[in-house]
């Protein structure tokens, strides 16, 4: 498989467009993941490369296998895609064991007996279900709910596996687990994949790629480095990381060095669109790139700390000035009251006030 290619698809339900003109490439052995809030249309795409919904436009293609094209009248249905498919909900049939679950797909190609059997038990042994082959789904954890469903999907080789919220079932602890082990499966196996997933934290750990959906239109594509570290947009990034965000002047520019001005302070600040004296502003800064600092310095403001939260790893501050509500980041406790935080001005990000 050399790549996938989707181009400039459009799909509407109804009146309400869902698509608007999608246009990536899936490359052999690549993993991509689609990321977006709700209705953004992450999952409509999958669906629609994968032939469950039928696109008004545009064109899908594997290598030389045109997928759909409007243009040449073609839609090809779901099973002559030989795609493999991970649903949400694993959709494993509750009257079938571990191993008739798997080995159902190879059933409707008509594999022979001993092919099926052979093959099913490879795919169970690779994802360590051989063992549970004559349970029956209710007789699994989720996790291995979870593992049946993706050996179903790999048990003929597809060419590229289609993967949609695939950890969405499983409690914080065990999806976190599950992702280090479902890339490192993908991976030694040498899959293409295109995941959907609502998790920037997924997405991160698992993708090799990000597309970053926004009402059916790619905002941002890039590594996930590219989208955490360098945004191109208030949405990238205001959808990426946990972060302040909070408005100001420009009180001057010098190239993509501004200076912002509000209520008693100024900040020098890293703008990541034109922006001109004057206008108004929106910042973004990381919240552990807040830093609490000693004293007065360059780039810093004084506020005041009015709360602290353990997580175990780390403390959470959350601290006021004026209008300002301000969360960072640190190691140990620290007192309520006058504190300073420094702006590492390459790391507070300055875009066109959204109104």
């Amino acid at each position: 498989m050399d790549k996938l290619v989707v181009d400039n698809l459009f799909l509407s339900y109804g009146s309400n467009p869902i698509l608007n003109g999608v246009s990536f490439e899936l490359n052999a052995g690549e993993v991509v993941c689609l990321l977006g809030a709700s209705g953004s249309g992450k999952t409509t795409l999958l669906r629609a490369v994968a032939g469950l919904e039928q696109p008004s436009s545009g064109r899908i293609q594997l290598d030389d296998q045109l997928f759909f094209d409007d243009r040449a009248a073609v839609d090809l249905p779901v099973e002559q895609r030989s795609l493999g498919l991970v649903f949400q909900s694993y959709a494993l049939w509750p009257h079938r064991t571990v191993a008739d679950n798997v080995g159902y797909g190879l059933k409707l190609r008509r594999v022979d007996a001993a092919a099926q059997k052979r093959r099913v038990q490879e795919a169970l042994d690779q994802l360590g279900l051989g063992h549970l082959a004559a349970r029956y789904p209710y007789q699994l954890s989720g996790g291995q709910q979870q593992r049946v469903a993706i050996a179903r999907a790999l048990v003929y080789n597809p060419p590229v596996i289609l993967l949609d919220e695939p950890l969405s079932n499983l409690d914080a602890k065990l999806r976190e687990e599950a992702r280090a082990w479902l890339r490192e499966l993908i991976v030694s196996l040498g899959l293409s994949a295109l995941c959907v997933t609502h998790d920037q934290t997924e997405a991160m750990a698992m993708s090799d790629r990000i597309l970053l959906l926004r009402n059916g239109c790619i905002e941002q594509s890039g590594t996930p480095a590219d989208l955490y570290g360098a945004p191109r947009s208030l949405y990238a990034a205001e959808f990426m990381g946990s972060n302040n965000r909070f408005r100001a002047r420009v009180a001057a520019v010098d190239g993509a060095r501004v200076t912002l001005a509000g209520e008693g302070w100024q900040l020098q600040a890293h703008a990541r669109e034109p922006l001109q004296a004057g206008q108004p502003a929106q910042a973004v800064i990381r919240a552990e790139r807040l830093r609490v600092a000693d004293g007065p310095g360059s780039n810093r403001i004084a506020a005041d700390l009015v709360a602290s939260l353990y997580l175990g790893d780390r403390w959470e501050y959350l601290f006021h000035c004026g209008e300002l509500r301000l969360r960072a980041f640190g190691q140990t406790p620290r007192p309520a009251g006058r504190h300073w935080l420094e702006f590492p001005s390459h790391d507070c990000w300055v875009f066109a006030h959204a109104n």
